[in-house]
């Protein structure tokens, strides 16, 4: 157990550490950006934190807290620690995800599975690429998995009060950190339930603990958000009332059959074919119940209109025990395999495939977004005035990676609050990149004030409706942006001849948006450098 732990330790916070590319904006504004303001007083917050009824939580920020109060107490924030140590605690946290799925296989299909399960989570496409990010569906995934390890699976055994217990507190912490995780319980409780109607003192015992820990859970999270929002504030309510209104589809909306024929395969990686095999041959009540809750799970996510492969994160554990499934039975029809994995060695190196693609994804694509925060932040203090973004809204991580105390402004992508029709609606990115020279010529003065005063109105105000949103920016010191936009016309010639020239550059690998094409450019005003 020490050896597989120490394992599992190890490759995930050397994937964290590893790891240098942009995958997703929630890594950022969901998780470091709000810590990074608490403790250091500035940083970017985006509308799910400045809207009337803010709709996320800080309890998962919250753990990033004291990483940055202790750099901040140790005056170690200006060096590299302060990307680092997130990094290193999130790496820890998804090590618990390798660790408990071991034990839902041992309950699930017997020892002799183990290890396999072990090999694929360790070796998984998805968890190389997600897992020790700082997201919160991948804290949710480890809790969940953590919760599945304590599930009495075989309804043989009796399961203790304090295993019970357990999986209550696991799952709580799962789903306060993303309510919408009560999805997977509701495949796995009711059957728990009408089991312990045999032991009648037992069911008891269960339901007095679930409400305990539900209070606790509730009344510490109203606890934590008022006292992060001054005033009391229970953000489940509104994440709930706003994914269920229109707002929800305004950042983008899937067929049905997303999550089959796109999420899963994805998520799967090369496991794929061994999950499949692993759904067809499930057996016995365990494995079935493990497979009705994945597949329920699945088709209640498939019922809502905005869908992303990470929200399936939490079931992929459960993929990899019926994978291992599929693996352990096929070795054991031929020898001549790897005899600790019971895997053939042709299906390890399958399963090896997926390292050269998270390799790809860890260290090539997207990394000039993480690269171009690195080069400003390396800046002297007095070269570095003011920087803002003119990208697709949350391009790139915000001061939890500059870590500079000046004004820094990014164009916004608030979503519709006031009823509007989403197929119509249109946020600031959107008004920008319709006409790039007309929002530089309208929304920005005709010459650049060389000393760089603050931009009045440079981003949307969270809960006004568009028309209250006049915009207005002063230049900036330094602009950042993609090479596309040098494209658009006029927008070259523009910048041209406000005195902005190009100061850095970097390419940043494949790119299905156009407008992210052209890798990552920085420009500064020539007025200021003395270009």
């Amino acid at each position: 157990m020490r050896t597989t732990t120490a394992l599992a330790l190890a490759v995930r916070i050397l994937a964290a550490l590893f790891t240098r590319s942009f995958f997703q904006p929630d890594e950022y504004f969901q998780s470091l950006e709000p810590a990074h303001h608490l403790v250091f007083g500035y940083g970017h917050l985006t509308w799910e934190w400045r809207a009337p009824a803010p709709i996320r939580s800080f309890l998962y920020p919250a753990l990033n807290v004291p990483v940055y109060w202790a750099l901040k107490v140790l005056r170690l924030d200006d060096t590299r620690l302060l990307v680092w140590a997130p990094k290193l605690l999130h790496g820890v946290l998804a090590a618990g995800t390798d660790v408990g799925v071991r034990e839902v296989a041992r309950r699930v299909l017997g020892e002799r599975y183990v290890a396999a399960t072990f090999f694929v989570s360790l070796t998984s496409l998805f968890h190389g690429l997600a897992l020790s990010r700082s997201l919160s569906n991948s804290l949710e995934t480890t809790l969940t998995t953590l919760a599945l390890s304590y599930y009495p699976w075989d309804p043989a055994l009796t399961p203790t009060r304090p295993q019970l217990r357990s999986l209550l507190l696991f799952a709580a912490l799962a789903c306060a950190t993303r309510v919408t995780n009560a999805v997977i319980w509701i495949f796995l409780i009711p059957p728990l339930l009408w089991r312990l109607r045999a032991h009648p003192h037992r069911l008891f015992a269960f339901l007095v603990d679930a409400l305990l820990i539900a209070t606790i859970t509730l009344i510490a999270l109203f606890a934590i958000d008022s006292a992060y929002n001054g005033t009391p504030t229970l953000t489940l309510l509104s994440f709930l009332r706003v994914n269920a209104s229109p707002t929800a589809l305004f950042y983008g909306v899937a067929p049905w059959h997303y999550y089959l024929v796109q999420a899963l395969p994805l998520l799967c990686g090369p496991a794929l074919p061994f999950v499949l095999h692993g759904a067809w041959r499930a057996r016995g009540p365990a494995a079935r119940t493990l497979l009705a809750a994945a597949a329920g799970t699945t088709a209640v996510f498939s019922c809502a209109g905005h869908k992303e492969w990470r929200f399936l994160h939490p079931v992929l554990p459960l993929l990899h025990v019926l994978a291992a499934q599929s693996l352990v039975d096929l070795h054991s029809a031929r020898p001549g395999a790897w005899h600790a994995l019971r895997i053939r060695p042709r299906h390890a190196a399958l399963l090896l495939v997926a390292a050269p693609a998270v390799w790809y994804a860890a260290r090539v694509h997207a990394t000039a977004q993480i690269d171009v925060l690195a080069y400003l932040r390396g800046l002297p203090a007095h070269e570095v005035w003011s920087v803002g973004f003119l990208m697709p809204c949350h391009s790139t991580p915000g001061q939890a990676y500059l870590h500079r105390p000046i004004e820094v402004w990014a164009l916004g992508c608030e979503p519709p609050l006031h009823g509007e029709d989403p197929a119509v609606y249109k946020d600031q990115t959107d008004v920008f990149y319709e006409s790039p020279r007309a929002y530089l010529t309208i929304h920005f003065p005709s010459r650049v004030d060389e000393a760089f005063p603050p931009s009045p109105r440079p981003t949307s105000t969270p809960g006004a409706p568009p028309s209250a949103q006049p915009w207005k920016h002063t230049w900036p010191s330094h602009l950042v942006f993609f090479g596309a936009l040098l494209d658009s016309d006029g927008v070259e010639q523009l910048l041209a001849a406000e005195g902005y020239g190009e100061a850095w550059r970097a390419g940043n690998g494949l790119e299905e948006d156009w407008r992210r094409r052209g890798g990552v450019r920085v420009w500064s005003s020539r007025g200021y450098t003395g270009q």
